[in-house]
């Protein structure tokens, strides 16, 4: 079957590819290839299966830095496609959308079904097909084509989407083609610790600081306690800028954390003297300080060796260094990942040397381009993963759309 343009990947950067390919240039065919029996299943669990579109950032040196691979390569397609295009894209389309309190932009109707059944009556009213369980097995230039060989059937075009994702069959096709990819980690991650200090505190958040402990890597954000460890936004940045260092770490490593976020350990020290003058016959367990969640400071106070009917008056010097050092640079290990919710976000991909950021074309091969996490590019959580894919769509559709007319 011949087409002007096939796209490998029936994702959120496969459909965005070929609406606005269609929508620029009617006259094209276009053809998504889709290996699986659904497309657009990262979408439907996505945010919890709301779809977090987008992130409510509006200059795009900002936005770039919540991307730990592509900060700088980002920075061109923002000034052409970014979050305000994106809200725009879908309201045009009948999507209403909404920012929450944290940033987070998802559909008013808080279900990705909005979103899949958007691209997919997109999809039907542009004439572009669909084609599910379609696995592909090799693609190679064939005269002024490309021919993509699927377990049912070849298909030729003259322009080619890699839309695939974290794929490393599709990157080993690109390999032989001469690309170089990036190995792919996980990136957005939870972390697995079983410590007393917080075993009984599942669902509990708070404001902290996190350091991992010789490295260079921090963050601060909301933490939370789970079953497992340790999540939440402190936690997810994190794993984004240290993929690569705690994949060679194996997942074991020891953090610091600080509960008190700008407050260092000698000022700890003053602000519970100060506590003991004034609230002397109050019990250090039950008087929480600081602000912090009541378990929490009860957890570790115990840790730092106090008992429970213990008053301020009768704390000693040890005790106060034991305790300011459970707030402010508690240790915990770390043994282990989980995934974080249903989603998986890797670091990796097609290096990005190799590709025009102006077309997302590649520098090697003519008529060939990528879009998506098929690229060495992804950030944190909170919708700057699915900003990307739109943004190299677009841009991607507009020089697709050029190249055919």
């Amino acid at each position: 079957m011949k087409y002007n343009l096939i796209i490998v990947g029936g994702g959120a950067a496969g459909f965005f590819t070929a609406i606005n390919a269609a929508v620029h240039n009617p006259k094209l065919r276009i053809a998504i290839l889709e290996r699986s029996a659904e497309v657009l299943s990262k979408v439907r669990i996505s945010g919890g299966g709301r779809c977090n579109v987008t992130h409510a950032e509006f200059i795009p040196s900002t936005l770039c830095a919540n991307y730990p691979r592509g900060e700088k390569e980002l920075q061109g397609p923002f000034h052409t496609f970014m979050t305000g295009d994106t809200m725009g894209w879908f309201e045009e389309r009948g999507v209403a959308l909404k920012i929450e309190g944290d940033g987070r932009i998802f559909p008013v109707s808080d279900t990705s079904a909005t979103i899949i059944d958007c691209f997919l009556s997109e999809a039907k009213r542009l004439g572009i097909a669909i084609h599910t369980g379609h696995s592909v097995k090799k693609f190679e230039k064939e005269d002024a084509s490309w021919k993509v060989e699927t377990n049912q059937g070849d298909f030729l075009g003259k322009q080619l989407m890699i839309a695939t994702g974290s794929n490393p069959k599709i990157w080993n096709v690109l390999q032989q083609l001469g690309h170089k990819s990036v190995d792919a980690v996980p990136s957005l991650f939870t972390f697995n610790i079983k410590d007393p200090r917080i075993t009984d505190l599942p669902g509990l958040a708070t404001p902290a600081q996190v350091y991992v402990l010789e490295t260079k890597l921090s963050s601060e954000g909301p933490l939370l306690i789970t079953h497992w460890g340790m999540s939440g936004p402190a936690i997810l940045k994190l794993s984004a800028w240290g993929a690569i260092a705690l994949n060679t770490m194996r997942y074991k490593f020891k953090i610091a954390v600080n509960w008190l976020c700008d407050d260092d350990k000698e000022t700890a020290i003053t602000a519970l003297k100060e506590i003991k003058t004034q609230h002397p016959k109050q019990q250090v367990t039950t008087y929480t300080q600081f602000g912090l969640p009541k378990r929490l400071w009860q957890n570790l106070v115990e840790a730092s060796g106090i008992i429970n009917t213990t008053r301020w008056a009768d704390l000693n010097k040890i005790q106060f260094t034991a305790l300011a050092e459970q707030l402010t640079a508690g240790v915990f290990e770390v043994n282990g990942k989980s995934t974080f919710k249903e989603e998986f976000v890797t670091a990796g991909g097609i290096d990005l040397k190799e590709v025009n950021f102006k077309t997302y074309e590649s520098k090697l091969h003519p008529n060939l381009y990528f879009a998506g996490e098929v690229l060495n590019i992804d950030a944190i959580t909170g919708g700057f993963n699915f900003q990307n894919a739109w943004t190299s769509g677009f841009i991607a559709a507009q020089a697709i759309a050029k190249c055919e007319e």
